[in-house]
C-alpha cells in the first residue's frame, strides 16, 4: 500500500473512491455531499460505522471525536469496508485534532495499515487488498494551514510503526511446524543483512558455557535446539541506552505438567514477546533512532519426552539461585530468567523492559486487551503507560507487595518457580522475574505481560483475529520519546 502526501485539494484529485470522515454526527458539514442518501440508508455516523455510496464512489465512517484512538480504529473499519471491492485508489483529506499536532494523521496510516491486515499464509486461495495508493490531501477538516514536511513525517513513521506491527503479526501466526527457534534465529538475522543491525546467536554449546541451565532444561525434550539471539542498533552517540527482553516459546506443551487439549490450541502465541522484540528492532533500524537498542530473545520448545525436565528438580540459573521447579507448565519465566540474566551481563542499559505472554492470571485480572506492568520502580512503568497511551494500546499496572514475595518460597531451594496460592498469578510470575535482577538494575527493569491482548480469537479495535502485535506500538513510541531528549 502506497501513500501520496499533496497540497491538492480533495475535489482536484483523481482516485476511484473517496473517504469521508463524518465528525460527532456532524452531517451538515461542508465534508458531507450526499446528505440526502445517508439519511434515506439510515447512516448514523456512530463511531466505527461505515457506509458505502457506491454510485457516488465515495465511502463515510463515522468518529465520535478527532483523536489519534478514534481516527486509527475508524481508518481501520474504513479499509475493511472496501477488501471485497474493486476501487484501486483512495483519497482522503486531512483531519487533526489542533493545528499544531499532526498525530492525527499517524493515526490514520497506521489504522489503514493495520485494517488491511490479513494473515493467508496457509489459505489457498489468498485475500487480495484492493486498494492500492491512498492520497491523502492536506485540505483539513478545520480548514487549518499544514505543514507538509510536519505531515510527511507523521506519515513515514505511521508507515513504519504499522509495518512492524504487521511483520511481528505474521511470525506470532506462523506455525509451530514452521516457526521453531531457529527459524527466530533466522528472521535475526535477515533484519541484521537488510538494515544496519549486528546480530549475535548462541547455540546450544554456547548456552552451556553462559551457565544458561534453566533455559536449557526447558528445551531438552524438543528436537528443536534453544537459541539466544541479540540484536543491537548502535549509533554513535546514543541518548540512551534500552535492553529489550522477548519470551520465545515458539510452542509449549506444558512439557510433563501437560496443558489440557484445548489450552494447547494456538499455544504458537507463546512467543509473541520474542515476536514483539524482532518488529521493535525492525522500526528502531528504520526509523535510525537516536538511541542504542539491544534485543534479547530466549527461543525454546517446550515439549514432552524421555528427556524433559520434571516437578520437583531443582536448576540453577545464569545467576547461580536456585529454582524449585512445581509445574513445567511456567517455563516462560525459567527462560526470562537467565535471558535477563544474559542481557544484564552483555548491557549496561538505562531501562530493561521484558516482553512475555507469561501468565493466564494477567487475563483473568486486567482482560484480553491490556497488558499488566509490573517492577519495582514507577519511573519506567509511568513511561511504559503513557506511551501505551500515544499508541493506541491499552496497559495498566500491577503492583508488587511483601505478602505475595512470600508465596514464592521454596524449602529445598532458593525459588519456586510458581506460587503456593492460586491467586495473584500474573503478579507472582513478576517477582519470580524480579529475582534475577540485579541490585543495581532493580529501578531500571519493568516487566510488560502481554498474555491478553498477544492473541484473541476475534477482531477487537484495529487488531483481527490472531495476533495483533501487542508491544510494539507502545514501545516504538517510548523509545522516540527517549531519542527525542
Amino acid at each position: 500500500m502506497n501513500f501520496e502526501l499533496t497540497i491538492s485539494p480533495i475535489n482536484e484529485i483523481n482516485a476511484s473512491i473517496e473517504l469521508i470522515v463524518v465528525v460527532n454526527k456532524n452531517l451538515k458539514h461542508d465534508f458531507i455531499q450526499d446528505k440526502k442518501l445517508l439519511k434515506k440508508a439510515g447512516f448514523k455516523a456512530e463511531q466505527d460505522e461505515t457506509c458505502l455510496l457506491i454510485t457516488k464512489n465515495r465511502l463515510y465512517v463515522g468518529v465520535d471525536s478527532i483523536n489519534d484512538e478514534n481516527l486509527r480504529v475508524a481508518m481501520a473499519k474504513a479499509i475493511q469496508a472496501l477488501s471485497s471491492t474493486k476501487y484501486k485508489t483512495l483519497k482522503v483529506a486531512s483531519y487533526l485534532e489542533n493545528k499544531d499536532s499532526s498525530s492525527t494523521l499517524r493515526a490514520m496510516v497506521e489504522g489503514l495499515l493495520l485494517g488491511s491486515y490479513a494473515f493467508d499464509t496457509y489459505k489457498t486461495k489468498k485475500s487480495k487488498q484492493p486498494i492500492k495508493d491512498i492520497i491523502i490531501s492536506l485540505e483539513e477538516y478545520h480548514a487549518f494551514e499544514l505543514d507538509m514536511e510536519a505531515c510527511a513525517n507523521a506519515i513515514e513513521l505511521g508507515q513504519i510503526t504499522a509495518d512492524a506491527t504487521n511483520f511481528t503479526r505474521d511470525i506470532v501466526n506462523t506455525t509451530p511446524d514452521d516457526c521453531y527457534p531457529e527459524t527466530l534465529a533466522n528472521i535475526a538475522e535477515g533484519l541484521s543483512e537488510d538494515f544496519e543491525l549486528e546480530c549475535k546467536v548462541l547455540k546450544p554449546k554456547q548456552l552451556r558455557k553462559e551457565k544458561m541451565e534453566t533455559l536449557l532444561a526447558v528445551a531438552r525434550a524438543s528436537r528443536h535446539k534453544p537459541r539466544v539471539i541479540h540484536l543491537s542498533h548502535k549509533p554513535k552517540k546514543p541518548k540512551a541506552i534500552i535492553s529489550l527482553v522477548g519470551k520465545g516459546l515458539t510452542y509449549d506443551s506444558g512439557g510433563l505438567s501437560l496443558k489440557p487439549g484445548a489450552s494447547m490450541v494456538n499455544m504458537k502465541l507463546d512467543k509473541s514477546g520474542a515476536c514483539a522484540v524482532l518488529g521493535i528492532m525492525k522500526a528502531v533500524a528504520e526509523m535510525n533512532l537516536d538511541i542504542e537498542v539491544h534485543g534479547f530473545i530466549g527461543a525454546v520448545e517446550n515439549m514432552i519426552g524421555g528427556d524433559a525436565y520434571k516437578p520437583d528438580d531443582v536448576l540453577v540459573a545464569k545467576n547461580g539461585k536456585t529454582i524449585e521447579v512445581r509445574n513445567t507448565d511456567a517455563e516462560g519465566r525459567l527462560v526470562l530468567a537467565d535471558v535477563l540474566g544474559y542481557a544484564q551481563q552483555e548491557v549496561e542499559a538505562d531501562y530493561i523492559f521484558d516482553f512475555a505472554t507469561l501468565t493466564g492470571a494477567s487475563v483473568v485480572a486486567v482482560g484480553h486487551y491490556t497488558s499488566s506492568i509490573m517492577g519495582n520502580c514507577d519511573v519506567p512503568k509511568d513511561l511504559v503507560i503513557e506511551a501505551a497511551k500515544a499508541s493506541g494500546e491499552l496497559a495498566t499496572k500491577l503492583d508488587f507487595n511483601k505478602h505475595l514475595r512470600k508465596c514464592l518460597k521454596s524449602n529445598v531451594a532458593d525459588i519456586s518457580n510458581v506460587s503456593n496460592t492460586p491467586y495473584g498469578g500474573a503478579i507472582t510470575a513478576g517477582i519470580f522475574l524480579d529475582s534475577f535482577i540485579d541490585e543495581e538494575n532493580k529501578n531500571k527493569w519493568t516487566h510488560i505481560d502481554i498474555a491478553g491482548p498477544a492473541y484473541v480469537e476475534h477482531t477487537w479495535g484495529e487488531n483481527p483475529i490472531g495476533g495483533s502485535g501487542a508491544g510494539v506500538r507502545m514501545m516504538i513510541r517510548l523509545l522516540e520519546k527517549l531519542a527525542d531528549k
